[in-house]
């Protein structure tokens, strides 16, 4: 045997220790209340039937008190909220544009330099030749026409195209049903609002609640989601309509710094629409119930705070500027994020591990590698905001995750590039379809915005989703994912 080839017994006798700890620490607090129930039940059958009415006054008081607490708790505790459904648009195929063909449209646009920059940037984005972007209805003209009416046309097409596919799939709502209507998109902030032109289109009543989010990034999806469970812990037997989108016209850059151009490449039209409910009777007909929800904002921090910055270059044109500090702040962004999310989702037997590591660096002044919490054991399925290869490149590599676990994040970047914060959804529906998601499995969906944010959100699945019955944009060509992308 070669000096230097592993020992294969020892690596099974690590693993087999590691799922023995997991398993005992996992169980310990069965292992410690069978037997005291076991000793209270022997010590019980001891007693006879005068030592039991002797002790009559005692055991009722300690049941009123049990059953006060009870109620107390039942009171207090926050409503469940489940996920009934949701929508991601797909667009017609007449903005279908591919990254010579973009180049092509944009030759005029930009000069030589500029114009290959952005070639080069396409070619390494992991973007496919699908993607969408908005242009006039027969396709001919530039792609950008940079005028208030475009961008309507393309938030309306886009946002009730979603919205009425959400609707067909949950056919037992109808739009009327709908108390709370919330719309994020960042760049784009008509008046009036885009949720009043929800109302406007669907002649929604008096009553609704509308609430529009501008100016807060890619992870506005999960901000949105977390306003809609606040607002549905208040108001009872309601349904919150929740829509992202991003018209990416608003934001296209014409000038000629480098660090503005990259939105140009990465960003690409979609929207997701999803139904929440805090109705109990929606149970069993919804899909995911809401666990948990973790916000981190790192913009008291200024290299965080400026990391993805709208402004205005040398010549006066606006655009949103990527520093070289993004990576380092998102990764920074995430360890403060998992922090606080680990231990409501890991186990602890890794929440253990963790500690020790921290005691033994930290205390013991040991030199040693912070050990990293196996998130694939609180998690089945990541949805990681699909921003661009190098940002998924680098949360893999932070959360040491196997490449099947990123193909969601990856495909839909390919075949629909960065859609913002609908990205996670379109995530989650190839996941759909490739029939993956079983009952009661957790699904953690991860979002990154400017400012600089990092938001979670954890789902737990309440019926295993059968890929035949599910319509979604995925649909019609999951046979032919994943694809192969180059390094």
């Amino acid at each position: 045997m070669a000096e230097n080839s592993p020992n294969y017994a020892q690596v099974h006798q690590i693993k087999y220790v590691k799922l023995g700890y997991h398993y005992l620490i996992s169980n310990a607090i069965y292992l410690l209340i069978v037997p005291i129930l076991v000793a209270m039940l022997l010590h019980l059958s001891t007693l006879t039937i005068e030592d039991l009415m002797n002790h009559l006054a005692m055991l009722k008081s300690c049941s009123i008190i049990v059953f006060f607490l009870t109620m107390v708790y039942l009171m207090s505790r926050p409503r469940n909220v489940y996920l009934v459904d949701f929508a991601c648009y797909k667009s017609h195929e007449r903005f279908m544009m591919s990254k010579q063909y973009l180049i092509e449209k944009l030759s005029d646009m930009f000069d030589e330099e500029s114009l290959m920059f952005q070639k080069k940037i396409l070619e390494r984005s992991g973007l496919g030749d699908k993607t969408y972007i908005h242009n006039d209805d027969n396709g001919s003209s530039m792609p950008f026409k940079f005028s208030l009416s475009s961008n309507q046309y393309e938030a309306k097409n886009v946002i009730i195209g979603a919205i009425d596919d959400l609707l067909t799939k949950t056919t037992g709502v109808k739009i009327g049903d709908i108390g709370i209507i919330i719309v994020n998109s960042s760049a784009f902030n008509p008046s009036p609002s885009l949720c009043s032109m929800i109302v406007n289109h669907y002649k929604l009543g008096v009553n609704v609640i509308t609430y529009n989010l501008t100016g807060m990034g890619c992870s506005a999806g999960l901000i949105s989601v977390h306003l809609a469970n606040q607002l549905l812990q208040g108001k009872r037997n309601t349904y919150a309509l929740v829509v992202s989108t991003e018209i990416i016209s608003t934001a296209f850059y014409l000038g000629k710094q480098r660090s503005k151009l990259l939105p140009n490449c990465l960003f690409r039209m979609g929207s997701s629409a999803i139904l929440l409910s805090n109705r109990s009777s929606d149970r069993r007909c919804s899909k995911y119930r809401l666990m948990h929800i973790v916000r981190t904002h790192k913009g008291a921090d200024d290299r965080a705070y400026r990391c993805a910055y709208q402004e205005e270059d040398e010549d006066g044109k606006i655009g949103v500027t990527l520093s070289k500090d993004l990576m380092t702040v998102a990764g920074e962004a995430l360890k403060t994020n998992i922090t606080t999310l680990g231990p409501l989702v890991l186990p602890m037997s890794e929440q253990l591990l963790f500690f020790a590591s921290l005691i033994v660096r930290n205390v013991l002044k040991k030199k040693m590698k912070p050990y990293i919490p196996d998130f694939k054991m609180a998690f089945e399925h990541f949805c990681i905001h699909a921003g661009g290869r190098a940002v998924l490149d680098e949360l893999q590599k932070n959360l040491d995750l196997p490449e099947f676990l990123m193909e969601p994040s990856r495909m839909t970047l390919y075949r629909f590039g960065n859609t913002s914060s609908s990205s996670i959804w379109y995530n989650l529906a190839y996941s759909e379809a490739k029939g993956r998601i079983k009952k009661g499995d957790r699904v953690w969906q991860i979002g990154f915005g400017s400012g600089f944010k990092c938001n979670s959100v954890v789902w737990g699945a309440l019926r295993t989703v059968d890929a035949a019955k599910q319509k979604n944009p995925w649909t019609d060509e999951i046979q032919d994912f994943p694809v192969h992308l180059p390094c």
